[in-house]
């Protein structure tokens, strides 16, 4: 089997915020693996930059450093490794002054009529001032943008982010970033739903019981406390990465792969969902903070201990229970649950079906169970398909649920890619397919701004749960008393 890779077209890569922690664990290491597996065109270029004052040398082993932090040896060979770093130089520079920006034009210039691309992974309170230099120095005419969540904090900021970005780069060339979209089993996703007749017919309220999305971290929020504590999981979370995985589940099959195709049905989904307000919040979502408990096998300090506060009202774990308001979804829940500290990292979505109308096996022993489809993005990306079989072997029929299951590494024997690297150089090609497209981000926003609303006005502290368990007992009490209960692991 051989694959078609689209090409890519000579490019220079501006990473701001490039001496960061996104940029060390995943920006450079993404561009290392596509370079050594020859999909970056031979004259592209990448320059860094951040305030930190830095020569190319020292960027360049700023990068090796990170690539061998989070690169197997085995795979940093030598030529390759080589050719990546002359690739590298670096500039300084800073969002609100005027030194590094002429060099930084200089640099640009002189890739010539290569495409330009900036990559923002910075605090989004610069996104706007960046972009405005870019403006104020010619680099944005041909440019791609690209800007990492979160896209505001409700409606109202969302809105003036988008403008302020919006006034120097037009909408087509905007790249709002989510990396869950470029999980490989997201895309999967849209493959099992479209290339296949066995899925769509199927993939409505007559057949489909419930939809559950867990996006689930054993780690708590360590050095990303102070930010955590601005934002909470709804907003780090569901209001992105939960509810595009929702987009993917519940859309309608879209005319083509084009990018404003797919995106228009998503934003038709965001724009069903039902209203969670102070009427029913209380029944319909449930938010935790996690206390000390144990994981990985050792004693954890609980969420105020890693802030360094005695007191806090953000939450590390949320439950949600959202309903669609259209003809292929109405009556189907989707129930949304994410957290810091559960008892495992996993991520995956799981789809329902609904039991057999009537049982012809009488005394058979083994209860019919209901089919799932369980879709993994994360650790081990996979696909599952619960099956009821009959047991082997005489004496009568036992029934049994089991799976079939493709893992990806077991299937395909290759290294999965990072969701990033897919990413970056899709900006590159012009597709914006896997990127959110502004309303897109204002609907999410418009959904979850009276959820939060609500949380504030009732003033109850975030429910508390032990660590490593699976969150508050009321997000138990959420899906059991429609009388279903949380999927784990595949299950």
């Amino acid at each position: 089997m051989t694959s078609r890779l689209i090409p890519v077209p000579p490019f220079v890569l501006t990473v701001f915020g490039a001496t960061g922690d996104l940029s060390r664990r995943k920006l450079i290491p993404a561009l290392f693996h596509r370079d050594a597996d020859g999909q970056i065109p031979e004259e592209a270029l990448i320059i860094g930059v951040s305030r930190r004052a830095m020569t190319d040398a020292e960027f360049r082993a700023f990068a090796h450093q990170a690539l061998t932090d989070h690169i197997p040896a085995a795979e940093l060979k030598e030529p390759e490794l080589e050719r990546f770093l002359g690739r590298l130089s670096y500039v300084a520079a800073d969002a609100d002054a005027e030194p590094g920006w002429s060099e930084l034009a200089t640099r640009v210039a002189n890739a010539g009529d290569m495409i330009p691309v900036y990559y923002l992974a910075t605090a989004p309170h610069l996104f706007g001032p960046i972009c405005e230099r870019l403006g104020k120095y010619g680099l944005a005419e041909k440019g791609r943008v690209v800007i990492e969540k979160p896209i505001g904090k409700d409606l109202s900021s969302a809105v003036a982010l988008n403008e302020q970005v919006g006034r120097i780069f037009p909408e087509e060339r905007v790249y709002r970033i989510d990396h869950y979209l470029g999980k490989e089993t997201v895309q999967n996703l849209m493959a099992l739903r479209f290339a296949n007749a066995l899925f769509e017919p199927l993939w409505n309220n007559a057949h489909i019981d419930h939809v559950q999305i867990t996006v689930a971290e054993a780690l708590g929020v360590e050095e990303r406390a102070g930010y955590y504590d601005t934002a909470g999981a709804m907003r780090d979370m569901v209001q992105n990465h939960m509810l595009q995985l929702l987009c993917l589940v519940a859309m309608e099959p879209p005319a083509s792969l084009d990018a404003d195709a797919v995106r228009d049905e998503k934003l038709k989904v965001l724009r069903a969902l039902k209203p969670i307000a102070d009427h029913n919040m209380a029944q319909l979502t449930v938010r935790g903070q996690y206390r000390a408990g144990a994981s990985a096998g050792g004693a954890v300090p609980g969420y105020l201990e890693e802030l360094g506060s005695t007191r806090s009202e953000t939450e590390t774990f949320v439950a949600v229970k959202a309903e669609l308001e259209n003809w292929r979804w109405a009556g189907v829940p989707f129930y949304l649950r994410t957290g810091k500290r559960l008892a495992s990292r996993v991520s995956e979505i799981v789809i329902g079906f609904r039991h057999v109308p009537h049982s012809v096996f009488g005394d058979a022993v083994g209860a019919i169970e209901p089919n799932r489809l369980v879709i993994r993005l994360q650790p081990d990306e996979g696909v599952k398909l619960w099956l009821m079989i009959k047991d082997p072997g005489p004496g009568g029929i036992r029934l049994t649920h089991v799976p079939l299951d493709m893992s990806f590494a077991k299937a395909f024997k290759v290294r999965n890619p990072d969701a990033y690297e897919r990413l970056i150089l899709d900006v590159v090609r012009g597709n914006q397919t896997l990127f959110m497209r502004r309303d897109e981000v204002e609907a999410a926003w418009k959904w979850v701004d009276p959820i939060l609303q609500a949380w504030r006005g009732a003033k109850e502290p975030p429910r508390p749960y032990t660590a490593g368990t699976w969150g508050p007992s009321a997000s138990i009490a959420l899906i059991e008393r429609d009388g279903r209960t949380w999927l784990e692991d595949g299950a």
